[in-house]
């Protein structure tokens, strides 16, 4: 018997109706389509190339001062949650999700494209050098991690802290309140869906015309459709395999080969290029960069227009936007329990310094065979084909067949890294945030970005691809305007009403298990919850308790409500201007110490009846109370609420839905 399928039909049907008009183009109009994806982008760029750039301009600020200043400190979830991976596998999740196949395509391409024909300098010259180094940096550095960052701190941030599901919709609740859930909600979701599928359409268009260079240095076989399409179906054949598997072990242990060969890869060329000069210039490139940073981000060449800016600088732009649904939700998944200073630290900068060195190596080096052993031969190869760029750099390189086919993997690998990962955070957009969803939905997404891959391949290369990429990206780089106000509401208003709570010393403070006897406190001590027992608790103490005090407040002139939630309940008081009260209990698993290093792999959990509340603040046990002490430990976190929203500060914003406190840490080989 085949699983029901989980969607949100207006998104989903909705996304696939938009992403159909365009590859009706190129079915309707196979000889013209092209020429309508090019005018297309032509009048895009031209209308609102200045508005990529000051929205980027705006985001790298705004995760900066969040990473800076006060709102450092706030956690991607409850104030006691601790992150779900570690450091290390968390780090290589975030590089492979960003810009795997970009990073191999443009190593070499774009350095030396810019050598050859840089935008403001003599070509082939020193300054074209310096421009050449400082640009390529420009579109691969904190920019780019800036747009990612926004989108997924917004969602780890509301995902996690205020119990809202992982759509881009949630990142708007401040704003919006209720209304998430209707058409402005829906209409949000289906741009971020449609802006992933082309962006990563994108990726896999650029990986495949790489691949296919390769397999021509190689083996001879052609360039062309005729190869790159059945390419497209290989591959995203092996992506299905590692969509099927999940989070953990497809895409976690995928990202990890990826740095893995990459960083060898690199490390071949460092030696067996010019390695003192590479690390001058190294020094040199940073220096470059920090120093046009400020200059080159709002830059439009509006006094001396150059259809440069439009070809490289604007489309990046919208290439990261249209692929920030997609990496900000990959990053967020993976990032819950996350200091927001140590989610943007590394968002920001871990990634983008690798890049940098990265980018060093092979465009640096690639200028260095070029003006030296190629005698502009290799300038001229990438010229006439990027996409043959890396492989005719191997060529003066020893070991250049051993290379070329290392690359080609490499891709491979990146190229299903992209697509499995992509799916996954697809579906959940499509399924209202849901991440436990059927197969078939997973290899659904794989087919669809497949098929979108192949059909603007042949509609127009990658120019049609690059086309519907920046037509895609504006309607979300609006919405992600509305994200970093939304972000910064809700940011300000927790913060304020931590302080407020310190700054007010008679706040009252509830005790775990307050009221209990010594005796009665000892016997939960020694004993251990079962699942079962807490259910139990809650539905035979906890919801008549609340139900009561509902009751009493309803009587009074305060609305409130008994709301259930899977394994939990919790009354919400809403308010109007300020953050609703909210006062809920939830099964939660604490896990058991252990014994025999043998024991952690099969891990034991103690289960509790643990309380929270709207400000994501820190719950605990109340397992045993009895109904009255249960309804004594209410009215105390009331009069703490209302202790803490008389302050002027803290009246910033309606408060959150239901929070859910942490679940349980994932089980040895269990996905995310």
């Amino acid at each position: 018997m085949f699983k029901r399928f989980i969607i949100n039909p207006p998104v989903f049907f909705g996304a696939v109706a938009v992403i159909g008009l365009f590859l009706a183009v190129g079915v309707v109009l196979p000889d013209r389509a092209g020429e309508v994806f090019k005018d297309l982008q032509a009048a895009i760029l031209s209308g609102f190339g200045w508005l990529y750039l000051l929205a980027v301009g705006i985001f790298l600020a705004t995760v900066l001062l969040l990473c800076l200043g006060r709102y450092g400190r706030l956690k991607l979830g409850p104030d006691e949650s601790t992150p779900d991976f570690k450091f290390t596998s968390w780090i290589a999740m975030l590089f492979a999700a960003g810009m795997g196949i970009g990073l191999m395509f443009y190593a070499v391409g774009e350095p030396m494209t810019h050598f050859m024909a840089p935008p403001t300098v003599e070509p082939r010259s020193i300054a074209a050098m310096r421009e050449a180094m400082a640009v390529t940096f420009f579109h691969w550095g904190i920019h780019a991690w800036a747009i990612y960052a926004v989108v997924g701190l917004s969602l780890a941030y509301f995902g996690y802290r205020y119990n809202l599901p992982l759509t881009i919709r949630s990142g708007l609740y401040p704003l919006l309140k209720e209304r998430i859930n209707g058409p402005i909600g829906h209409a949000v979701d289906i741009f971020a869906i449609v802006g992933t599928i082309f962006g990563i359409a994108t990726s896999l268009g650029v990986g495949v015309s790489q691949i296919n260079a390769g397999l021509n240095y190689l083996l001879g076989i052609p360039i062309g459709p005729e190869v790159q399409i059945p390419l497209i179906a290989v591959i995203m054949a092996m992506a299905m395999v590692s969509v099927i598997t999940g989070l953990d072990k497809g895409v976690r242990i995928l990202s990890e080969i990826n740095l893995v060969v990459a960083i060898l890869l690199m490390i071949y060329v460092l030696v067996v290029g010019p390695t003192a000069l590479l690390f001058r210039d190294f020094v040199q490139n940073l220096g470059l960069y920090l120093d046009t940073l400020l200059l080159r981000t709002f830059n439009i060449y509006a006094y001396e227009p150059t259809p440069w800016i439009d070809a490289w600088t604007l489309f990046y732009w919208a290439w990261w936007i249209s692929w920030s649904p997609f990496v900000g939700m990959f990053i967020a998944r993976i990032s819950r329990g996350r200091t927001v200073r140590e989610f943007v630290t590394a968002v920001l900068f871990i990634p983008a310094g690798f890049t940098f060195f990265w980018m060093t190596v092979f465009g640096n080096t690639a200028m260095f065979v070029d003006t030296g052993v190629a005698a502009g031969a290799l300038g001229t190869a990438v010229a006439n084909d990027v996409s043959v760029g890396l492989f005719k750099f191997f060529e003066y390189l020893p070991l250049s067949a051993l290379t070329s086919a290392l690359a080609i993997v490499l891709v491979g690998i990146f190229f299903i890294t992209s697509a499995d990962s992509g799916s996954l955070v697809v579906d959940s957009i499509a399924a209202g945030g849901e991440t436990e969803t059927t197969i078939g939905q997973r290899v659904f997404w794989c087919i669809l970005q497949a098929v979108v891959a192949g059909s603007l391949l042949l509609a127009g290369g990658l120019g049609a691809l690059q086309s519907a990429t920046i037509a895609s990206a504006l309607p979300f780089a609006l919405v992600m305007l509305a994200l970093v106000w939304s972000l910064l509401t809700g940011m300000r208003a927790d913060l304020a009403q931590q302080q407020a709570h310190i700054a007010s010393p008679h706040t009252p403070v509830a005790q775990p298990a307050a009221g209990l006897t010594w005796q009665q406190r000892l016997a939960l001590i020694l004993h251990s919850p079962t699942e079962a027992e807490v259910d139990g608790f809650i539905a035979t103490q906890v919801r008549p308790a609340l139900q009561e005090v509902a009751r009493e407040l309803n009587a009074r002139g305060r609305p409130s409500q008994v709301i259930e939630d899977g394994g939990g309940i919790a009354m919400r008081s809403p308010a109007e201007g300020v953050r609703d009260f909210i006062y809920g209990v939830s099964r939660s698993a604490q896990p058991m110490a252990t014994l025999s290093p043998l024991d952690t792999g099969k891990p034991e959990y103690r289960y509790e009846a643990r309380t929270y509340f709207s400000s994501g603040g820190r719950g605990y046990d109340i397992m045993g109370m009895s109904r009255d002490q249960i309804i004594s430990d209410v009215l105390v976190q009331f009069e703490r609420y209302l202790v803490l929203v008389q302050s002027p500060a803290t009246q910033l914003v309606q408060g959150a839905p239901e929070h859910e406190p942490d679940p349980p840490p994932p089980r040895a080989g269990e996905a995310l």
